[in-house]
């Protein structure tokens, strides 16, 4: 039997749970199960833990589905535990360097105690302090083991599950598991205070908690708020069955009880229902008040009063006269202009247009990816749905005939921002744009991450000074209602990198659809668009921008490189898009597309892609075709703009570090031999899970016209999918 099982729900942390993890199997003490609780075998969380159940025997993953919450998931790992003692770690939590040979060796001092409560490490998410708040509480607390009467303070609502490790026959033998709801922690913690009967404390830190930067989902406002009331009156309805001694009732009672004022007190929190929630506190207050309770003095007295009279009118009041005296100055929206300003303001107290649908793709340089997907898509399943699009001025020219456009900055662009229902983005909107009640806004994205994004970027000084305020960043992310991936990396490194309240759509990217519907007749329309000549094999080389660059720069000199291969092969040059410029920079076999409006067509048109760290690779690897990397800088790009994985160790085809390497690729044919075509299927099978023809699809039914995720169509296996033709090679 292990001295200690851990258990750790993973839901909806996979972008951090390997760190939690990590965390654990690296602790100095080896005495242990872990074991991680994911909502099925094919979810996010599920991915991560497969490595390490395959790496490492102590690790044993559970399921239990997400509907039944956070207690669900925790009932479900104690059931399967079989260790002495048993330890809660959330996912997005790690266990200090020898937290376990801290926790065995003060065990080992006091017996085996019910509940040994420990101090935790509360860390902000950006910056600022750490803060220690079971420290004070547990400074108090005799020396060794100790009943629970000598330290009636102690009594386990005011700290979390993971605060504390559990003998396992404690809980078994007195039935003790999470209750049912949300505020988990205050029934379980009060319930296992009520029965121990020995207690110890450990006054170092074991646990170190991450604070979110959306915050505890606990205090997000919703009906949820009610069940801080239930879990209240279950442990104090257990210490009245219990006749708990009136030193002991009062400490429990008075923690309950600042709880439920501090949600009554909380307008965000209880957006409707507030007088009910009072109503129920007053009885429960009423009910449970030990005999001779003496209120506390000052202000809190005062609610208290008001709570156990029932006042919600004088109740209300006091906490508006709170609220005005810390008041700031209200939010305005500032597009610039003092006319567009008030034009703007004056169009947000209009109602939503609920059939206003407004696209924008890369800061408005034109119509394109997945926004212009979702568009089309949209055009064919919801036809009533009025949609524009924004573009920057000299970016008019690239919408199709019968789209119906908007130029950025003008009169019309900020009032259907001010109206539309849904905003659709692959990038964000301007910092002005106010999130209406009611409004949809879907982040599409417009690749998938290799090297660090948003927040992640804030360590790289390069990149962090070319992002503006971090801030910012985020308060536009916090617009999001939806955010789109393409593969389950995506979904974890989006979520470290935008965290936010934001739900993750796992449907695929839109603009990737045509790879599995084009014909053979489109890619051959698309070469002759591009110039590409009769039987040639086109190579399209595809170069990422570089942070600590100025300027382009083609990397290989290309006239050499066409002339090393042969006349077999043309290139299509397609720099990234920050160098558009326009005009054209090739000549003879090397085709200049970084122009061409749809980078899906150029990758249509190309036998085989050569780039360096762009996150084309990962779109054009749903074609199938050979990828060569361009890697002569690996090195510096990694440790200047940040990665999230070794593409060295993880390519989706062979690797060149010299001009003079890239060219041999070519001439000695193993650009496509069976060692590169065995990495780019391991590539595939990793980055391109949900881009199968139908994700335009997917987003249109759930987000465009609100159709349960159950009717969704499902993604179909990357096996069953068959690419778009290529011009000049056989697929086997």
């Amino acid at each position: 039997m292990p001295r200690f099982s851990i258990v750790v729900p993973s839901h909806g942390v996979a972008g951090r749970l390997s760190q939690a993890l990590d965390s654990v199997l690296a602790q100095s003490f080896g005495d242990f199960e872990l074991i991680p609780v994911c909502d099925a075998p094919d979810a996010p969380a599920a991915d991560v833990v497969t490595g390490y159940a395959e790496r490492d025997s102590r690790v044993t993953p559970v399921y239990s589905p997400p509907s039944d919450g956070l207690a669900g998931a925790r009932n479900t790992g104690l059931r399967a535990a079989v260790g002495g003692h048993v330890l809660f770690l959330d996912g997005d939590d790690v266990l200090v360097p020898g937290a376990l040979a801290a926790l065995d060796a003060r065990l080992g001092e006091t017996g085996d105690v019910d509940v040994l409560y420990f101090e935790h490490e509360r860390t902000p998410w950006w910056e600022g302090e750490p803060t220690n708040p079971a420290a004070p509480l547990l400074a108090r607390t005799p020396d060794g083991a100790f009943t629970p009467d000598r330290a009636p303070r102690l009594t386990g609502v005011t700290l979390p599950a993971w605060s504390a490790v559990y003998r396992r026959a404690f809980l078994t033998g007195q039935d003790i598991a999470f209750p049912g709801g949300h505020f988990t922690d205050i029934g379980f913690g009060g319930l296992a205070a009520l029965r121990a009967e020995r207690v110890a404390a450990l006054r170092t830190v074991v646990v170190r908690h991450l604070l979110r930067r959306q915050g505890n989902r606990l205090g997000l406002p919703g009906e949820h708020h009610a069940e801080l009331l239930d879990q209240a009156e279950l442990v104090l309805t257990r210490a009245a069955e219990q006749d708990l001694p009136a030193d002991r009732l009062t400490p429990l009672f008075e923690q309950l009880i600042a709880a439920v004022l501090k949600t009554a007190a909380h307008p965000r929190r209880l957006r409707s229902g507030r007088r009910a929630f009072f109503r129920r506190a007053s009885t429960l207050y009423r009910r449970h008040r030990p005999d001779g309770y003496r209120v506390p003095a000052g202000s809190v007295g005062v609610q208290h009063r008001l709570l156990a009279s029932g006042s919600y009118a004088a109740f209300r009041s006091l906490r508006a006269a709170n609220r005005a005296a810390s008041r700031t100055a209200a939010l305005l929206p500032r597009p610039r202009g003092l006319r567009t300003r008030l034009r703007y303001a004056a169009a947000l107290r209009l109602p939503l247009d609920r059939n206003l649908v407004v696209y924008c793709a890369y800061w408005g340089r034109g119509y394109a990816c997945n926004p212009a997907a979702i568009h089309a898509k949209a055009r064919e399943l919801a036809p009533h749905l009025r949609a524009v699009f924004l573009v920057e001025p000299d970016a008019v020219g690239s919408v199709p005939p019968g789209v119906e456009y908007a130029v950025i900055g003008s009169r019309k662009y900020w009032q259907v921002l001010a109206r539309a229902k849904y905003l659709v983005n692959n990038a964000n909107f301007a910092d002005a744009v106010v999130k209406r009640p009611g409004s949809v806004h879907l982040q599409t994205q417009h690749g998938t991450p290799l090297k660090t994004m948003g927040a992640d970027q804030a360590t790289y000084p390069v990149v962090a000074a070319a992002t503006g305020s971090f801030a910012k960043l985020l308060a536009r992310v916090d617009r999001w209602d939806y955010n789109l991936t393409s593969n389950r990396h995506s979904t974890e490194m989006w979520e470290r990198a935008f965290p936010s309240t934001h739900e993750t759509l796992e449907y695929g990217y839109p603009r990737n659809d045509v790879y599995c519907t084009a014909s053979a007749e489109d890619v051959a329309r698309v070469r002759k668009e591009l110039g590409v000549p009769d039987g040639k094999k086109a190579l399209l080389y595809a170069p990422t921008h570089r942070d600590y660059a100025t300027g382009f720069e083609t990397g290989p000199d290309l006239a050499e490189f066409c002339e090393a291969i042969g006349d077999d092969y043309v290139v299509l040059l397609r720099a990234h898009y920050f160098y558009d410029q326009g005009s054209s920079r090739g000549g003879g076999r090397i085709i200049d597309v970084t122009g061409h409006r749809s980078s899906e067509d150029v990758c249509l048109a190309a036998d085989g892609l050569i780039t360096d760290y762009s996150s084309i690779m990962f779109d054009y690897a749903n074609l199938d075709r050979p990828i060569v990397v361009y890697a002569d800088d690996w090195d510096v790009y990694r440790e200047t703009r940040g990665v999230y994985f070794d593409l060295m160790e993880l390519p989706p085809g062979r690797v060149a570090r010299t001009p003079g390497e890239l060219a041999a690729l070519f001439r000695d044919g193993s650009w496509t031999d069976e060692t590169a075509t065995s990495l780019r299927a391991a590539f595939r099978e990793r980055f391109c899970q949900f881009d199968d023809g139908r994700a335009a699809e997917r987003v249109v039914r759930r987000v465009l016209l609100g159709e349960p995720p159950e009717a969704i169509p499902p993604v179909i296996p990357l096996a069953e999918r068959v690419p778009a033709p290529a011009a000049t090679l056989v697929r086997s």
